[in-house]
């Protein structure tokens, strides 16, 4: 049933055992079609003497492995094109969206027609919590070439009655006169291209505020979760920011309502699990842990225990709003393969974000640079950060940067100021960690 102005859905406010028991049902009757239809899992089950008939309570589902890119791979690379994990005829298939190849070949994921109904409908559930109606004017600033981002959110919010506007993450100019004309009253991106068109509008004369722009929906970075970043979308644009967290396996997974308390989990959508990232056990709510998604009615590649990589603490209070799907409290904390361990500490790139935004200024562009000159000899651990930061000054400010970081995440950081412009920018997903001699490095200003 697609979202009206004034109702949600039903499954949003679901007392807690009403959610389990809608989740018990639907994976018994999920995993009961994938050992018949999916020849991947009916090979894995099989191997391993599990059948679906197991499953008696959501718990027994850990007695399952977990599935990671790497697998997804290998069955693209053994079965080309498609691989061994579709459920449903290659026919049905109504829509093909590819992960991005920077590591191998550009891997597929595939919705069939009723995959994509319930696809826009949680976009839609997103847009509604967040006060947009039909009548709102929505600009849709993620990218759309081969990836999976712009779609979903023309999808879902075509869905609830907006005016829809496919912009894609480029033609900067563009962008700003359509938003001013056409009167654009929510809009969806990465934080990097909303706070670069922010920049871009100041410099040209024309600040967002002065837009009628209302709602800003952020996603695939971490930043709308970043307490400086969101208050400085918030401030540039004149609207409430709120993160939105999916992925290209699992679209749209939590957002955030008007409570801005972290991203709602779409629980009658996907089953959760976190986990320690070492052990792979269940952590109690309030601690961190990666978060492991299983499909609870995707039709065309439904995944089962899906490893995403990323560090959440889950938070299962009521909101004030009123819904009672857990939260994502915080959003996402950083990718565990991205997680730096210094001296023992461990150190995801949002929390130096946040850091150099509150110290060097809002717009700072920065990047940690992972150097060998700063790693133990004998465990290749990081003894210290590597931190460039654009700026006019120097010395002044990279010390009094160095000195934020070892106060605020207890771990020693060399900071390299260089000239504003030298760093890359992007209009997809900012890339906050590299390797010395990934990219060019830019003249170092100040040498600490």
């Amino acid at each position: 049933m697609p979202t009206t102005p004034d109702t949600r859905h039903d499954c949003e406010t679901w007392a807690p055992e009403q959610i389990r028991d809608h989740q018990l049902a639907a994976l018994r009757t999920q995993l009961t079609r994938l050992h018949a239809d999916s020849a991947h899992y009916r090979r894995q089950w099989d191997d391993l003497g599990w059948h679906p008939s197991d499953l008696t309570d959501l718990d027994d589902l850990a007695a399952l492995p977990c599935t990671g890119k790497a697998d997804y791979q290998r069955s693209i690379d053994e079965h080309p094109p498609y691989g061994d994990f579709l459920a449903t005829p290659r026919e049905n298939l109504a829509r093909l969206h590819f992960s991005s190849g920077t590591t191998g070949v550009p891997t597929p994921v595939g919705w069939t027609a009723e995959d994509l109904g319930r696809w826009a409908d949680l976009y839609a559930r997103a847009a509604h919590s967040q006060g947009v109606r039909p009548g709102d004017v929505y600009q849709c600033l993620f990218s759309f070439a081969w990836f999976v981002g712009g779609l979903g959110g023309t999808l879902g919010y075509t869905r609830l009655g907006a005016t829809v506007i496919p912009g894609g993450s480029g033609d900067t100019e563009r962008q700003l006169e359509t938003l001013f004309r056409y009167g654009t009253t929510a809009v969806g991106g990465t934080p990097s291209f909303l706070l670069h068109l922010a920049d871009r509008a100041r410099d040209l004369g024309r600040p967002l505020t002065d837009s009628v722009v209302r709602h800003v929906m952020v996603g695939g970075e971490p930043g709308g979760q970043v307490p400086a970043t969101r208050a400085l979308i918030e401030r540039e644009w004149g609207a409430r920011c709120y993160d939105g967290y999916g992925s290209l396996e699992f679209q749209p997974t939590a957002w955030e309502c008007a409570a801005q308390a972290g991203g709602h989990l779409a629980e009658d959508f996907a089953y959760a699990e976190v986990v320690d990232p070492v052990t792979r056990a269940p952590v109690p709510d309030g601690a961190p842990g990666v978060l492991v998604l299983t499909h609870l009615d995707k039709q065309a590649c439904p995944l089962v225990r899906w490893w995403t990589g990323d560090v959440v603490v889950r938070d299962r209070t009521r909101c004030d709003c009123g819904r009672t799907h857990a939260r994502l409290a915080g959003g996402v904390r950083g990718r565990a393969d991205d997680m730096l361990v210094v001296r023992g500490v461990n150190v995801f790139p949002s929390a130096v974000e946040n850091v150099v935004r509150h110290t060097v200024g809002d717009l700072a562009e920065f990047r940690v640079v992972l150097d060998p000159a700063l790693a133990d000899p004998g465990t290749g651990y990081p003894t210290a950060l590597r931190v460039q930061v654009e700026a006019a000054t120097g010395a002044e400010l990279g010390d009094r940067l160095a000195a934020a970081l070892r106060s605020e995440l207890q771990v020693r950081a060399v900071v390299d100021i260089v000239a504003p412009g030298a760093l890359p920018r992007t209009t997809h997903k900012a890339r906050r960690v590299v390797r010395a001699g990934d990219r060019e490095v830019p003249e170092v200003l100040h040498v600490p």
